[in-house]
């Protein structure tokens, strides 16, 4: 039985093996409950697994990288703590697969804010690891990608990419640049946009969960 490095919650599937896995990252200064509250409403057949961030926060929440509020520099990412979370998660996801009755052939990851972002990340830096990934309100981090993208095989990858149009967090035209960026590496995606802030609307909720259902 492998060793399960990064605090996290599970809702088991209705299949006793081999069951589609969905690994939820939350958001910067939030934890594992957070994305966690959609797993009743989501199809009964996933294996969910829904992971605390590995770096405290005060007084509470936890983060995937610390982000760093400089008036100089302005907005600044720990970009060494973010790659060894990316790195953390992809590691996580061999150890779920020996774990629990899953497919490793069938992995979705959902993330939302820094949880896209690093969603993203894993996807593009190990893309053998996933299939499916649904990036609620992020961006594509080419910090914390490697350098040289074009010999990856991504032709299992299927992104669901999507953002408040008013995000006052994250600017909108950050997530505009995604579809061109996988465009690029001829990787599928859908990308959508809601007049919300930063958050998931119900329509966006739906949509997704459509999305997800059809590639189960």
């Amino acid at each position: 039985m492998a060793e399960l490095s990064i605090h996290h919650i599970t809702r088991p599937s209705t299949i006793k093996e081999n069951a589609p896995l969905l690994i939820m990252l939350h958001g910067y200064g939030s934890d594992e409950n957070d994305l966690f509250s959609f797993a009743s409403e989501l199809p009964e057949e996933l294996f969910i697994i829904s992971l605390r961030a590995p770096y405290p926060m005060q007084p509470f929440g936890n983060a995937w990288y610390a982000i760093n509020f400089d008036a100089e520099h302005n907005k600044w990412n720990d970009n060494e703590q973010a790659t060894a979370s990316r790195d953390l998660i992809a590691q996580f996801i061999d150890e779920a697969c020996d774990t629990y009755p899953v497919n490793k052939d069938n992995i979705t990851l959902l993330g939302f804010s820094q949880g896209s972002i690093l969603s993203y990340a894993v996807a593009l830096t190990y893309p053998n690891k996933v299939n499916n990934i649904i990036a609620l309100s992020g961006y594509v981090s080419e910090d914390i990608l490697p350098e040289n993208l074009n010999p990856n095989d991504y032709t299992k990858l299927d992104f669901y990419c999507s953002h408040g149009s008013v995000d006052q967090v994250i600017p909108v035209e950050w997530a505009r640049k995604t579809p061109k960026f996988l465009e690029a590496l001829n990787i599928k995606h859908k990308y959508s946009e809601f007049p919300v802030g930063h958050g998931v609307a119900p329509q966006n909720f739906y949509e997704f969960r459509t999305w997800l259902n059809d590639k189960l």
